[in-house]
């Protein structure tokens, strides 16, 4: 598979809840995919995907879960995004059923993560994947974050996974660029996709093609020419959006677990009640604070219109 096509920016969409967290606010998430698509820093973004760890998969429930792919698949494609669909499981059954399903409404590909809690090993990842992938004839890109599910793909795995077609890129999250390195001087044709934003540069510096982004929630249009020059071998024009974004960057996936922070920024910018789900709990007023000067480069008005 050509990894050009799945090149790109994709923002790990957030799910907008109403105060309190009780429901969805399926307004405001259509606000978010056309700000997504029209930003007013810069270019819109190449896609976007939908109930990832960022759009809270762990606490929606399974309409919610269904609800919300829906409405980014339609609001999605309708902008000219490509839309991608979280269908993660510890349960293979259930991860196969989701993969089907996306593949029913009509989603450009699934994020599929690997299995948490359960920790198979490299057989067991392998085994499930291929199951996925099997279900239905919808690309699969596979989501590594083994701080997260406690079990990580190797680059052994990877390659193999790679052989599969409708296997067509790794979401690379394990917290260093070593995977990504591997895996690209095996097959440097397979698209490699940081999920880590203080990474994205230094793994594409190695050859990957983008990122599945948290920050470009709030800042789209400058993700987006950070990978645009780095995909034009532009490295100093990079790096210079790279360090306009690191300090944000990183302050939202330490200051706070992911969603907690991203969410607390755009409250501040008045894109989002910043509600989160329980376990989770709202931001401090210090990571509050600390965002607040942290996200000023990256304002921008509320989009008009959904």
């Amino acid at each position: 598979m050509d990894a050009a096509r799945w090149s790109g920016v994709y923002t790990a969409l957030v799910t907008p809840l109403t105060d309190g967290g009780e429901r969805i606010d399926k307004a405001r998430l259509i606000e978010q995919i056309e700000f997504q698509a029209h930003p007013p820093d810069g270019p819109g973004v190449t896609g976007v995907v939908a109930v990832g760890t960022t759009g809270e998969s762990p606490t929606l429930t399974e309409s919610e879960h269904t609800r919300v792919v829906e409405v980014a698949v339609e609001h999605g494609r309708r902008l000219g995004l490509t839309v991608i669909a979280g269908t993660g499981s510890n349960n293979t059954r259930r991860a196969c059923a989701m993969q089907r399903f996306a593949a029913e409404v009509g989603a450009d590909a699934t994020l599929s993560v690997t299995p948490y809690y359960n920790k198979p090993n490299q057989a067991g990842m392998e085994s499930h994947f291929r199951a996925v992938a099997d279900a239905a004839d919808v690309p699969v890109i596979l989501y590594n974050i083994p701080g997260r599910s406690g079990a990580g793909l190797t680059a052994e795995t990877i390659l193999r996974l790679a052989e599969h077609p409708n296997i067509v890129a790794v979401k690379e999250a394990s917290g260093s660029v070593a995977i990504a390195d591997a895996v690209l001087t095996e097959r440097p044709g397979f698209c490699v996709l940081s999920g880590d934003d203080p990474l994205t540069l230094p793994m594409m510096a190695l050859g990957a093609s983008g990122v599945v982004s948290v920050v470009s929630n709030l800042a789209p249009g400058r993700v987006r020419r950070m990978v645009d020059a780095a995909l034009r071998g532009e490295m100093a024009a990079a790096r210079d959006e790279h360090r306009r974004l690191i300090a944000l960057a990183r302050a939202l996936l330490t200051l706070e677990p992911n969603p907690v922070g991203v969410k607390a920024a755009m409250r501040l910018l008045g894109r989002d009640t910043g509600a989160v789900r329980a376990p989770l709990a709202p931001a401090s007023a210090s990571s509050v604070s600390a965002l607040a000067r942290l996200v000023e480069g990256a304002r921008s008005p509320q989009p008009t219109g959904a």
